[in-house]
């Protein structure tokens, strides 16, 4: 995630490696060939959330005020980020089926997420990336998943029934919404777009862009203009500017970067 001023934030990745070359002593070398491609990520996407409250509702009720109304925002706020997150799974690579069977790659065919398949699940989703050469971000950065909750309940009862430590501390206090199990981090969210789960390696192969200047901030205005007129009364308006960025699948087939998102598709 970046969170920034600046309209167009331009990174770059690989899209043709150079290669180790032998050499001979006293002989001239020859460069390799490589290329450079450019990612644009466009914070230019906006969406608002203006809460008028009437004047005497203001002095009449006190179980609503100004503090209130500003978390709400910041809370519904963060939920719409998420959910606009999630719905950007056409852009990450598919996993299936036959990648969790191991007999296929990138398919789209739907996983039924049970207790019998939670742990193969993990560990093929960590497979995949290790066939890309994405073992080292991973232990840089961290694998994750973004589960719905029934999916969190089984692996609850995974960890509860797997004994030691571990299962009596799920046991006694079950399992928080953001934990690691399994060498993964494993998130909750209730914005998942249907059929679709989100995993991969943290930070890599995927850039949100959110404008600094009005990210988090609430305005607060007297007798707010409306078309009509003036309205008696508290307006309360907060803004979301934001962009999405992603690789182009084009990066080397050594480290494909793209692989580092996966859009697991489930039923």
């Amino acid at each position: 995630m970046k969170i920034s001023d600046v309209r167009t934030i331009v990174t770059g990745a690989l899209t043709v490696e150079p290669a180790l070359q032998s050499g001979t002593r006293g002989t001239a070398y020859t460069y390799q060939d490589s290329t450079i491609a450019a990612t644009t990520l466009t914070i230019s996407s906006y969406e608002n959330l203006p809460i008028f409250i009437d004047e005497a509702d203001r002095h009449q009720q006190a179980y609503w005020g100004s503090p209130q109304i500003a978390s709400y925002h910041g809370k519904k706020i963060n939920e719409r980020v998420q959910a606009l997150m999630l719905a950007q799974h056409a852009s990450w690579v598919d996993f299936g089926v036959t990648d969790l069977a191991n007999t296929g790659d990138d398919d789209t065919a739907q996983i039924t997420v049970s207790a019998a398949n939670i742990d193969d699940l993990i560990r093929a989703i960590k497979r995949k990336i290790r066939a890309n050469n994405g073992d080292e971000l991973a232990v840089e950065h961290g694998y994750f998943c973004v589960w719905r909750a029934p999916d969190l309940e089984l692996l609850e009862a995974l960890i509860q029934a797997s004994g030691f430590s571990t299962a009596d501390v799920a046991l006694k206090s079950g399992v928080p919404s953001s934990f690691m199990y399994m060498g993964m981090n494993h998130y909750l969210s209730t914005d998942h777009t249907a059929n679709h789960l989100f995993a991969g390696v943290r930070k890599v192969g995927k850039d949100l862009g959110l404008l600094r200047g009005t990210w988090g901030k609430v305005k607060f205005l007297e007798n707010p203009a409306t078309a009509d007129g003036e309205l008696s009364g508290l307006g309360v308006v907060s803004r979301l500017d934001y962009g999405f960025a992603f690789p182009s699948d084009a990066t080397p087939a050594t480290q494909r970067v793209q692989e580092m998102g996966i859009d697991v598709n489930v039923s």
